[in-house]
């Protein structure tokens, strides 16, 4: 029997999977690692602590699987997008920690970018907004900041979002790669050609000899070295970053099918097919995957709060020991009487881009408990999404069918029946809800050869769940003007 090792490197821990050849989790295994909050607004993550939750899930999950390493076959990998590290090309060390995705220190960079006209030109080459979410201007930030430009000039540093640290470690720094669906979240990468754009890299002032070579999604980028665990030898060819991951673990390879991802944000993505399509609405256009001469666009929508809320009450308010604790409580009350809670904790994502805006609880009285408030912050995801979900439609010109739904939070019934209501769309839960894992163990299955094409990998999904909208119309108005209200006071 052979093996897929897929390593889902998220924004607050590494899940390691086993794969047999059916597809079929063998063993998993869990590291979470801490979050480095310097500032209001900063969020890192230490690089040796990103890898040593690798090494360690993959230890875990090998062990509960009780296999063999060397029946391993090939390495997939998907990860948290945008997350920004570099480090020295000769030693391999961190210059700075890892700059993650929410963090909103560039916000000033990213207006001066406007001031100065180069946002429409941005959004044209990438399909992207001028947003301190992505990559570029996270490596401007550490360039200056450690007055380094001369070193990214020599060639002394390599850059890399997650996918390719991990691939520059797992090969014992002998590769500095990536691939288009990461690339096209660092605003550097031109979205038609898929390769480095040099106007972009003269907006950033960012030299292109820090930047990885980009191979197709499925390429076989490297073999393992040096890895504590695993032998020597073992090809690592798969790639995708985490929410593109899940759309193809979700099977939706046709044009028009989407999902939605419950992680630590919700991230809605829509297969456009070869097309770009251009959002007018607030969302921004993607890269899903190449492979080989299949190239598939997607539109997506970024709320950057949603598992995240549930960890707040839990962390912050103190409202739930656990987050699975959040489901009974918000069903111990028929309904949210009244409170709205917008999760803008790190600013509102898309539609809004609004990297100033602020998390608030409205409509308290004496009578709210903290059962209204867990009711109103599921609503609130729900809301979220809605929003997403109706600029897509907008943008497409038509209405979805269904959504597939994946994730964490997914497992939560309540959440997913109020999603259903607000969007008034099904929506289709798998039985195996790692699906960011299982699309980079597909992918790397199909790099190997272990499948053949698109259509045997279908065969490998199945539903556990549907979720039909039972909200009358009259109450999702009601519902979706009172938060339209709440999030412009945000």
């Amino acid at each position: 029997m052979r093996y897929l090792l897929a390593i889902d490197q998220g924004t607050t821990s590494t899940t390691v999977l086993i794969l047999d050849e059916t597809l079929s989790v063998c063993g998993s295994s869990s590291a979470e690692f801490e979050q480095v909050y310097p500032k209001p607004e900063y969020v890192e993550h230490r690089p040796n602590d990103i890898w040593q939750s690798v090494l360690d899930a993959i230890g875990g999950a090998i062990a509960k699987a009780r296999i063999d390493a060397n029946n391993i076959a090939a390495i997939g990998i998907t990860n948290q997008r945008e997350t920004t590290i570099l480090w020295d090309r000769k030693t391999g060390d961190p210059v700075y920690n890892a700059i993650v995705w929410q963090c909103r220190r560039t916000t000033p960079y990213c207006n001066q970018l406007r001031q100065n006209g180069f946002e429409n030109e941005i959004k044209a080459r990438t399909g992207l907004l001028c947003d301190p979410y992505f990559s570029a201007t996270k490596i401007r930030w550490i360039l200056d900041e450690l007055h380094l430009q001369q070193k990214a000039v020599d060639g002394d540093l390599c850059f890399g979002n997650i996918d390719t640290y991990l691939l520059w470690q797992l090969t014992g720094g002998t590769v500095h790669a990536t691939e288009p669906s990461n690339a096209s979240r660092t605003l550097l990468m031109n979205l038609e050609t898929l390769n480095w754009d040099e106007s972009l890299l003269k907006i950033f002032d960012i030299p292109a000899q820090i930047l990885p070579q980009i191979h197709d999604s499925n390429a076989i980028f490297g073999t393992t070295k040096g890895v504590p665990g695993l032998p020597d030898g073992i090809p690592i060819s798969g790639i995708l970053g985490d929410q593109q991951a899940a759309l193809f673990g979700q099977c939706c390879f046709e044009t028009g099918q989407a999902k939605c991802t419950f992680g630590t944000g919700a991230f809605l993505l829509l297969n456009t097919g070869d097309k770009i399509v251009r959002s007018e609405h607030g969302l921004i256009s993607t890269c899903a995957w190449k492979i080989g001469d299949n190239r598939r666009y997607a539109i997506e929508g970024s709320a950057f709060v949603a598992g995240a809320l549930v960890q707040w009450l839990r962390d912050g308010l103190g409202i739930i020991k656990t987050a699975s604790e959040i489901e009974a409580l918000a069903q111990s009350v028929p309904d949210d009487a009244g409170v709205i809670l917008v999760p803008a904790l790190t600013g509102l994502g898309a539609p809004h881009w609004n990297p100033n805006a602020h998390g608030i609880i409205t409509g308290i009285t004496r009578a709210t408990t903290a059962a209204h408030i867990a009711r109103a912050a599921l609503m609130g995801i729900s809301h979220q999404n809605t929003d997403l979900l109706d600029a897509m439609v907008q943008d497409l010109k038509k209405p979805l069918e269904s959504l597939k739904v994946d994730g964490g939070a997914s497992v939560n019934n309540l959440l997913m029946q109020m999603q259903s209501d607000l969007l008034q769309t099904r929506l289709i839960r798998p039985q195996n809800l790692q699906t960011t894992a299982l699309g980079a163990a597909m992918c790397a299955a199909l790099g190997t050869g272990m499948f053949k094409n698109l259509n045997d990998l279908r065969k490998s999904w199945c539903a556990d769940a549907e979720f039909i909208p039972r909200m009358d119309a009259e109450h999702r108005n009601a519902a979706r003007h009172a938060w339209k209200i709440a999030v412009q006071k945000a």
